[in-house]
């Protein structure tokens, strides 16, 4: 079988399909990544996944550049002979699946990672935007045969408006992650000791960590005031992540570095170590997908405070394995910051209960097994 993976970025698909794509390569399918070229198009080409280029320009909403990209997008389906295409995120999903019944794919699936930040923002354009997206969406959906979420309450609210059939809809939660790479154990006693030296840690200084793209949806202000809240106690507070330029939601560079007891560190890679120092993880978002900064956590036993908004939602067991918050609520992120270090057997259950139900939820194995089976179904079963 021949099977092809159509995102906007060769990021999503290296970090988060490439665990699909060499496992159905194991099986003996010929699996074809097509993205336009980023930092990341070479090193999907090295795990020896066939990669091909294709144009798409993110940003822009105009129509006749949509038919172009479409028209384009469907001669090289049709060159493939593909017997199955995958595709992620918004445009890809609509040019994608318009492309490929072009093509005459024979069996077309859809990603939905989260509605986006269209469905956060409630201005005029976002307001236009998100009903341009359900206008197409409920017609992609009926092209495609199947549409994949991560959530469980993103389909829901299609199914409710009418735009998507319950019967097309498969639920696979989360993106998964790598529970051996990912463990309380992976980093050594001398490592975190380094890198709490690094960042001028102190011994009995408890760490709080927030990781994400440093916008106004991500939380990070009520981040920031509930930092400002224990400004009087010994705690420290990491903020991983860049400004998002061009952006107008995105935080100053004046703003991340205003308060004495947060530390910004922006954009880093080595985040498991970071958060193998960190005490609690914190993620005051406004909506997600299922944040894999929250599954990385909880693979690593932290505590985590979230808010109770979709996708955080789906990987905090709220009392177990840490707290869910209302959305801008810094004072109760606060106290449940303190509430949680200052008890050391709430600390101790929580901490274990995330590992928990970490490796039983989201176990990256288990995820790539319920998407090979995924396939098969819709290759193989009669509709």
């Amino acid at each position: 079988m021949r099977f092809a993976f159509l995102s906007s970025l060769d990021l999503n698909l290296y970090l988060f399909r490439l665990d699909i794509m060499k496992a159905l390569q194991k099986d003996g399918h010929q699996v074809i990544a097509i993205v336009p070229k980023g930092d990341y198009f070479e090193k999907i080409r090295n795990e020896g996944i066939e990669t091909i280029e294709y144009n798409l320009n993110r940003g822009s909403l105009s129509p006749f550049s949509a038919i172009s990209s479409i028209i384009e997008l469907s001669k090289l389906l049709k060159s493939l002979n593909l017997d199955l295409l995958h595709t992620f995120t918004i445009k890809p999903n609509i040019y994608g699946t318009f492309a490929g019944k072009i093509a005459g794919v024979p069996k077309i699936l859809n990603l939905v990672e989260g509605m986006g930040s269209f469905y956060v923002d409630n201005s005029f354009k976002s307001k236009i935007v998100r009903t341009l997206i359900e206008s197409l969406y409920r017609v992609v959906f009926k092209f495609s045969d199947q549409t994949v979420f991560v959530n469980s309450d993103d389909p829901e609210y299609l199914i409710g408006k009418n735009i998507i059939d319950r019967e097309r809809v498969k639920v696979i939660r989360s993106v998964g992650i790598d529970t051996e790479e990912y463990s309380p154990d992976s980093i050594s006693e001398e490592t975190k000791d380094r890198y709490r030296e690094e960042l001028k840690i102190g011994k009995d200084e408890p760490v709080i960590t927030m990781i994400g793209r440093a916008i106004l949806h991500k939380g990070t202000e009520d981040f920031y005031k509930s930092a400002e809240l224990l400004k009087d106690k010994n705690y420290r507070f990491l903020f991983i992540g860049d400004i998002d330029e061009g952006n107008r939601f995105s935080m100053s560079r004046e703003f991340m570095n205003s308060q004495s007891n947060v530390s910004w560190l922006g954009f880093r890679s080595d985040i498991k170590e970071l958060i193998a120092v960190s005490d609690i993880i914190v993620l005051p978002s406004y909506r997600e997908g299922v944040p894999r900064t929250l599954l990385e956590a909880g693979a690593m036993g932290k505590p985590i405070i979230a808010t109770d908004v979709i996708g955080c939602r789906e990987t905090v067991v709220d009392g177990s394995n840490g707290y869910l918050v209302p959305l801008n609520s810094p004072k109760d992120i606060s106290d449940k910051i303190k509430f949680i270090l200052e008890n050391s057997d709430v600390y101790n259950q929580f901490s274990e209960y995330s590992r928990i139900n970490t490796v039983k939820e989201f176990k990256l194995t288990d995820i790539v097994r319920k998407y090979i089976e995924n396939y098969r179904r819709i290759l193989y079963e009669p509709r």
